[in-house]
């Protein structure tokens, strides 16, 4: 069935949100604020990780990196792009939103919880990937496994920055239920090449929300989304890859 990772995903976001406030009263301050910084750590290496797979090859024996002309082009042109729609402002504006709607206005944390559990959940290549497979073969067992990992993320983030966090099932319901659609429409167009770049500008900006989990609001990494769509299509121009 298409679509089903999605639904498994956003189940597991809203299960590990309900388990994290539950508990939440159960952790003192301390222990709260260690769970937000392996948060942030745990972050900071997936996007290392996947960053590194995507610029670093073996050549003649020796290891090289690549793909740093793609980065540095897609991250500068879609902050442009961004900071001009300032998708930051609008995450934080339905964060808002939803603060009123569900009668959180007290909570002081909802809008960063909110922001900071979407960015985490939403922009990595397990999500892009995981719904392109998904759109086109039908096989979910990428975003499964997400799931697993996304339960585990926003029930930790929950426990330190309250139920916000669970509320980011409803961005990662649109994102990767959108993506599985368009996949299924688009499927003859998306090539190897484009995914690569996809995972690799993805995973850099999943390590910018570890960064903003360990030092705080440094990164406007919701301003920088548009340089995963611009890396996409970098791999239809010739001489933007290496």
């Amino acid at each position: 069935m298409t679509g089903l990772g999605t639904i498994i995903n956003t189940a597991a976001i809203i299960a590990g949100g309900t388990v994290g406030v539950l508990f939440k009263n159960a952790i003192n301050e301390k222990i709260q604020g260690s769970l937000n910084a392996a948060c942030g750590v745990s972050t900071m290496f997936l996007g290392i990780s996947g960053a590194m797979q995507g610029m670093l090859q073996i050549q003649g024996g020796a290891l090289s990196a690549g793909n740093s002309m793609l980065v540095v082009l897609s991250l500068a042109l879609g902050a442009l792009i961004g900071e001009w729609i300032d998708l930051d402002s609008a995450f934080d504006r339905f964060g808002e939103w939803l603060k009123i709607k569900t009668r959180n206005t007290k909570d002081a944390q909802f809008v960063d919880g909110f922001v900071t559990a979407s960015l985490t959940v939403c922009i990595g290549a397990m999500a892009i990937l995981g719904s392109i497979q998904d759109g086109l073969t039908g096989d979910y067992s990428t975003l499964a496994v997400k799931a697993v990992l996304d339960f585990i993320i926003v029930a930790v983030m929950s426990c330190s920055m309250g139920k916000g966090c669970a509320f980011s099932a409803i961005p990662v319901f649109l994102w990767e239920g959108s993506i599985t659609l368009l996949a299924s429409l688009l499927g003859p167009f998306i090539t190897d090449s484009a995914m690569a770049n996809l995972s690799l500008v993805g995973s850099v900006l999943i390590f910018c929300v570890g960064l903003n989990l360990l030092f705080g609001k440094k990164v406007r990494v919701a301003n920088f989304l548009p340089a995963v769509f611009l890396a996409a299509l970098a791999a239809f121009i010739p001489g933007l890859q290496g």
